[in-house]
């Protein structure tokens, strides 16, 4: 048995992300869940290194010190470029600057493949008797392929979105360049997604002639040059896309979620007095009676909408955390929320404001029993993983989409909105008061199914489930051992 462990080359993977910290987040659960697979397998990850842009929300670095530890785990960075312009569409800009790298992704994988036909031939380190088997790339990063073919090494695409979303970048093949998407054009099918999708609920991208649909046109076409589909997803939340797409025309699929930080690593920005201030309060509250409010990263809104919730939630009634970027001073001299609501909030006990909040832990927190949510996927992902029901605000990206199919085709969360964006009409008081009050109510249908996709949700990970079926049929695929 020694001697056979000892002959097995390890299989070695290049991971490239985004920027994003949710895409890296994601990228780097998925890396330490194929490690726990398979100890054979060891992972290099090239990091994109950019100054502060609009479209990477936060520095990554606090992240890769937690797997600092994790000897199967590389990280290497690239050379950093000239950024493209700030005022492009994020899908243009992330597509420009993929391009840019392209180059430097090549140099670095030589290096790599240099270092590791070198090291193979010392038999006597088993460690360093490795391969490379394939390149796992972030879907913006999709053109990488081309350095891949250059070496002879597959590559795979992973979604860090839903398997609906991959649908939506598929029917794409069928489209032409110049097919942008219009707001005002009916409802029309996407393969893969059960309901007729309104165009207003598609990314803003899909408008936009000269950069966001050129872009997300441009990186579809290459999917289906891919070795397999990674999913951040699991077959029992979607199983009508995963079927779908199943077409014999598409690499495999592979749903391998839900992968969530259960570790939930806090931001640098916030001092442990905060966030311990934020469990304490919880701490507190009554079972599943506080609502849990919080759009993201790049969450924020004007001070009319502001004011808006602030008023929603005094006529709620419900008790509530609210993660409010550029929160107001105690005096509220800047007006951004409606004079006396801290004093209220404060003397009633009602609420809490915080910048930040370490998201994981509010969702696992037994007080916590609605979730205002841009409904980003891996927010999705996690108010379903602590059974908590979502009521939707999308604001940017796929969050619209994601929105539409939670409540439409999946009836896992409640419609506040489906097709808000950035700047659109203001969402008023009465609406979000309503809203509140649904969200709440443990009585409905929607409560009822969250909580059944609780449980199949943790199934799906657990030896046996689903999704630990499929990660094990993607490392066969990556290595061939079976």
């Amino acid at each position: 048995m020694a001697e056979m462990k000892k002959n097995k080359k390890k299989a070695e993977l290049i991971f490239i992300p985004s920027m994003g910290v949710g895409h890296l987040a994601s990228a780097l659960e998925f890396a330490q869940l194929l490690i726990n697979h398979d100890d054979h397998l060891s992972i290099k990850v090239l990091c994109i290194n950019l100054p502060p842009n609009p479209f990477s929300d936060s520095q990554p670095h606090q992240l890769r010190s937690s797997f600092a530890s994790q000897p199967h785990i590389q990280f290497i960075d690239l050379p950093q470029v000239e950024p493209p312009s700030q005022k492009l569409l994020p899908a243009y800009y992330h597509w420009t600057l993929i391009e840019s790298l392209k180059p430097h992704v090549k140099a670095t994988m030589q290096n790599i493949l240099s270092s590791s036909s070198s090291s193979s031939h010392d038999d006597d380190d088993d460690d360093s008797n490795s391969v490379v088997v394939g390149m796992v790339l972030d879907f913006v990063c999709v053109s990488l392929i081309d350095v891949g073919k250059e070496f002879g090494i597959p590559s795979y695409l992973y979604m860090t979105s839903s398997a609906g979303y991959l649908a939506l970048m598929l029917s794409l093949h069928k489209r032409q360049l110049e097919d942008v998407f219009n707001v005002s054009d009916p409802e029309f099918k996407i393969p893969g997604i059960l309901n007729l999708v309104p165009p207003c609920v598609l990314p803003d991208a899909c408008f936009s002639k000269d950069d966001g649909y050129f872009a997300y046109y441009k990186l579809a076409l290459r999917f289906r040059d891919t070795k397999g589909i990674i999913v951040n997803t699991f077959s029992e939340l979607e199983h009508y896309a995963i079927d779908a797409l199943s077409d014999g025309q598409t690499p495999p699929i592979y749903a391998v979620g839900p992968l969530i930080d259960l570790k939930g690593h806090q931001n640098p920005s916030l001092d442990q007095t905060k966030h311990d201030g934020i469990l304490k309060w919880l701490d507190k509250q009554p079972p599943s009676s506080v609502v849990f409010l919080c759009f993201g990263s790049r969450g924020s809104f004007g001070p009319s909408q502001t004011r808006e919730i602030a008023l929603g939630l005094q006529l709620s009634g419900v008790k509530f955390l609210w993660a409010l970027r550029s929160q107001p001073t105690v005096d509220n001299t800047d007006q951004t929320l409606p004079e006396g609501f801290l004093e209220w909030m404060e003397v009633e006990g009602k609420g809490m404001l915080c910048e930040w909040a370490p998201q994981v832990e509010v969702l696992a927190h037994k007080a916590v029993g609605g979730f205002v949510s841009h409904c980003g996927w891996n927010s999705i992902l996690e108010s379903l993983w602590f059974g908590v029901p979502i009521l939707t605000w999308p604001i940017y990206a796929e969050q619209q989409l994601n929105a539409f199919r939670m409540v439409k085709e999946l009836g896992l969360a409640m419609e506040l909105k489906l097709d808000y964006r950035r700047g659109s009409d203001l969402v008023t008081a009465e609406e979000i008061e309503k809203g509140l009050r649904q969200l709440m109510d443990k009585d409905t249908l929607v409560y009822k199914k969250v909580q059944e996709m609780k449980e199949l949700a943790r199934k799906a990970v657990l030896g046996g489930g689903s999704s630990f079926i499929s990660v094990g049929k993607l490392i066969d695929n990556m290595i061939g051992t079976r």
